[in-house]
């Protein structure tokens, strides 16, 4: 790296992420903690800090540090709480996510990519993650409730499982829509009622599974 990684981080916290009304210091202070440049391969390494979404293979993306920081403040994670990441992707996003929650469980599809997430999460002593390789659009119920359900992959709807598996007073936080068009959405569970909230605008590639995209759709 041209300069130390702290250096990057703070910048980027600094002009991408407080800059566009993320104010939960809790959450910026975890986007400065995790060295994001470990968690994309080495070829786009000089990327990571950067204002967009960075390739890791298999037709997936690192998110936008912006959105990652976005989706983590609308998920209001309590200090004590377990969460659970659907796409896991990297790990970069269960490594921020880490610095919040007691407990942090994340879903990837990719076995190369589960893979790669476990050995960069143990390097970094982040031992509060589990990264399972399965359907996300199923969830954990194993691991239900949870306090929190970060989806880092689109849907044509919201995975009714992953409503199923929010405690009371949980909340939900994914894209939503068509491949062309997404919006942001955070559901938020009050006993057998859930409130649904439609906020931005987003771009992700598709959630694969029993209840997203059709298998063949590929990413």
């Amino acid at each position: 790296m041209a300069e130390d990684w702290q250096t990057q981080a703070e910048r980027m916290v600094r002009e991408q992420i407080e800059t566009r009304s993320v104010r939960d210091q809790r959450v910026l202070e975890a986007m400065r903690s995790v060295p994001r440049h470990l968690f994309v391969p080495e070829a786009y390494r000089s990327e990571a800090y950067g204002d967009h979404p960075v390739p890791i293979g298999y037709g997936q993306t690192i998110s936008q540090p912006f959105i990652v920081a976005y989706m983590t403040a609308l998920l209001n994670v309590p200090p004590d709480g377990k969460v659970l990441e659907v796409g896991a992707g990297s790990g970069y996003q269960a490594a921020v996510l880490a610095h919040l929650a007691r407990e942090v469980h994340a879903i990837e599809r990719v076995p190369a990519l589960a893979a790669a997430a476990r050995r960069r999460l143990a390097a970094l002593g982040l031992d509060n993650v589990t990264i399972h390789v399965g359907d996300g659009s199923l969830g954990l119920p194993e691991h239900a409730p949870f306090d929190g359900i970060l989806v880092a992959a689109a849907a044509p709807d919201v995975p009714q499982a992953l409503l199923a598996q929010l405690a009371d007073g949980g909340r939900l936080v994914l894209p939503v829509g068509s491949r062309g068009s997404q919006r942001l959405e955070r559901w938020t569970r009050h006993g057998d009622d859930f409130r649904r909230e439609v906020l931005d605008l987003v771009a992700f590639v598709p959630l694969i599974g029993e209840q997203g995209w059709p298998s063949e759709a590929g990413t």
